[in-house]
Parts: C-alpha cells; sequence; structure tokens
C-alpha cells in the first residue's frame, strides 16, 4: 500500500448523474444512476456518508444550460444538492469521524473531500440536524437576509409574500410580522393557504389556484403593498407592480414559475409605476451576505426556540433511485415548508 494511502478496496458509491437537460418537469430518462469505486482516501481527506438531501426549487434551473448565479450542472456530472453528511473515515486534521457537516456534496451516498469553503460543521447536542439544510441553512438565510437586509421592514407596513408555504416564503413571511408587519401570503391551494395563515401566522393568504388574485390584493391592501418577496416570478410580479403603495419595493428572491419552462421568465412590459411610485426592484444572493451568517443563525435559533419563529418541514424517506421523483414532487404535490430528502439505503447498498 502506498504510505499516507487508506485502502477502501470494495467500497462503492452510487451517485445520480444528470444525462440530459430536461424540458420541462425532469423525467427518468434526464438521469443516470451509477456506482463508482470511491477513490483511495489519501492524506489530507475525508470520507462521509450521505445522510439527508435537500429538494430545492432551484435545483431544476441547475439542470439548464443558460447563464445564471452558478454554472449549470454538466451532463454527466453528479447533480448538485446540498447534503447533510456524517464523517465516517478522516486523514484530514481539521475533521473528525463521527462530524456532522452541511454542504453542496451533490445526490450521492458517499463523498471523498478535502474540504472547501462552504462546508459547516452541525454542532452536536439536542435539536434536529437536519435544521442544518433548513431554517439554519440557506433557506432560512435567505429568508433572512431577503427581509431584514433587503425588504428592511417597518412596523406597520404591508409585505406580500408569494410561495407563502414553502422553504423560504414561510420563514420569510414570519420574520416580516415579528418585525411588526401586516403580512400577506400567496400559496397555491387551499391546504397550504391555511397552513400559512393558521400555523404560520400570516394575517391574510390568497389561493392563487381558486381566488382571482389581483381583486383579493385590492381588497386585503387597499393602501397598497409596500413590500413584495418574489419566489415565484412571472405574470405575478406585474400584478404586484400596479399595487405598490409609494416608497415601495419588490424584492426578487427566486423565479419558480419559469424553472420548468411552463411559463416565461419574470418581465415588466411597464416600468412606469417605478416611477410614479417612486418604488424599487431588487434582486439578492444569499451568499452576498456570507460573512455574516453566524450571527443570522444565532438570531433565527433563538426565535425558533422561543417560539416565535416554527420551520416546517416536509421529509422524504427512500433511496437514491427514489430521489428523481422526490425533486419533481417539489413542484406537483402540495407539501408544505421545507422538502428533505432522507436517504435509508446504507452507502453501496445495491
Amino acid at each position: 500500500m502506498t504510505a499516507g494511502v487508506v485502502s477502501i478496496k470494495a467500497r462503492v458509491n452510487r451517485r445520480l448523474l444528470l444525462a440530459a437537460r430536461p424540458e420541462g418537469l425532469p423525467r427518468p430518462e434526464h438521469w443516470r444512476l451509477e456506482r463508482a469505486e470511491l477513490e483511495p482516501l489519501e492524506d489530507g481527506r475525508f470520507r462521509a456518508r450521505t445522510l439527508c438531501i435537500s429538494l430545492d426549487p432551484a435545483m431544476r434551473g441547475w439542470m439548464d444550460d443558460r447563464p445564471s448565479y452558478v454554472r449549470p450542472v454538466r451532463i454527466g456530472e453528479v447533480m448538485r444538492a446540498n447534503t447533510l453528511v456524517e464523517v465516517v473515515e478522516s486523514r484530514h486534521p481539521a475533521y473528525a469521524e463521527g462530524e456532522l457537516l452541511a454542504g453542496a456534496f451533490g445526490v450521492q451516498e458517499q463523498v471523498v473531500s478535502a474540504g472547501a469553503r462552504g462546508i459547516e460543521r452541525v454542532p452536536a447536542g439536542p435539536g434536529d440536524p437536519r435544521m442544518a439544510l433548513h431554517l439554519l441553512g440557506l433557506s432560512g438565510l435567505t429568508a433572512y437576509f431577503g427581509v431584514l437586509e433587503v425588504v428592511r421592514p417597518r412596523s406597520g407596513e404591508t409585505v406580500l409574500v408569494s410561495g407563502a408555504a414553502g422553504a423560504v416564503g414561510s420563514v420569510a413571511g414570519q420574520l416580516a410580522r415579528l418585525h411588526g408587519c401586516r403580512v400577506i401570503g400567496i400559496a397555491g391551494g387551499e391546504a397550504k393557504a391555511r397552513h400559512a395563515r393558521e400555523e404560520l401566522g400570516f394575517h391574510a393568504v390568497i389561493d392563487h389556484r381558486a381566488e382571482d388574485v389581483p381583486a383579493r390584493l385590492r381588497e386585503l391592501a387597499p393602501d397598497g403593498i409596500d413590500a413584495y418577496f418574489d419566489n415565484v416570478g412571472g405574470p405575478l410580479q406585474e400584478t404586484v407592480l400596479g399595487q405598490l403603495a409609494t416608497g415601495g419595493r419588490i424584492v426578487i428572491c427566486g423565479a419558480v414559475a419559469s424553472y420548468n419552462g411552463e411559463q416565461p421568465g419574470a418581465g415588466l412590459d411597464s416600468t412606469w409605476p417605478l416611477l410614479v411610485k417612486r418604488a424599487r426592484i431588487e434582486g439578492f444572493l444569499v451568499t452576498d451576505f456570507h460573512e455574516r451568517f453566524g450571527a443570522a443563525r444565532d438570531a433565527l435559533a433563538r426565535w425558533h426556540a422561543e417560539g416565535a419563529l416554527k420551520a416546517p418541514q416536509t421529509v422524504i424517506h427512500g433511496g437514491l433511485e427514489d430521489f428523481p421523483r422526490a425533486l419533481a414532487d417539489v413542484f406537483t404535490t402540495d407539501a408544505v415548508g421545507k422538502r428533505l430528502f432522507v436517504l435509508d439505503r446504507a452507502p453501496g447498498e445495491s
């Protein structure tokens, strides 16, 4: 055996590769499940097993070959995903066996890594470690900075949140409410609307599948919308633009309506209302605030412990071959909160 290398012969990793670029919802033919022998564990590297995979609408956008805030997943490459992993073997001085880590390790059962920027330690102790992919992960942090740093809510304002029952929208609406705002949500389906209203404390929620959204907005916000936290894009953005209050703002967080090519991306036919209302429209990326993630996690964890902030989640269990369906279901089912895929299959098991 070569010095400084641990033999891991017969250790096999299963991983999910992007086989083709989808149009619309991903289907089975867009994926390839591959078995590959794990590379040797050299000095300065660790091996970890995947416990849980974050299911995010943005993953569909990463499958398209178009410019974005991150490069697209390449054909034949492991599907990008944020995951929770447990270190099972280490020759890296900074990572110990048994540690839990969160990072963009991809859709695979095991990973060998030299460590990199963006890997976060998940503290041991009470509580659900999967929160590292949810309230204390990019979903919660996106809501935190999007609301507190970009929306900048003022007590008494009316804040509108689309995707109100989703991973980001559910937290964003609660944060606006905690800061004294009247919060209106938009959700798809009666169950989601009821959840946002009764469980999360939204003051009102519009079911866009069953209600006339423009009419309901005029009824619920007769003096206009002070801030719109936009998770979906599409035609709704134009509707809200026409109902902004003076000094209002639209904050673009996501564009779920266009991820599967079913609707055109968000675009405004006219920016005239921005001038008339002295309003603004602004996009942001949570990574812009990376240096402040620690303080944000502390605040989110404190509010959650105090019961002021709920973190709903939907957990799906299965083997790696079940992941494609779980990702497609993000866009077609009525589950609420953060969606998490827990790997039940032992690493390397056929």
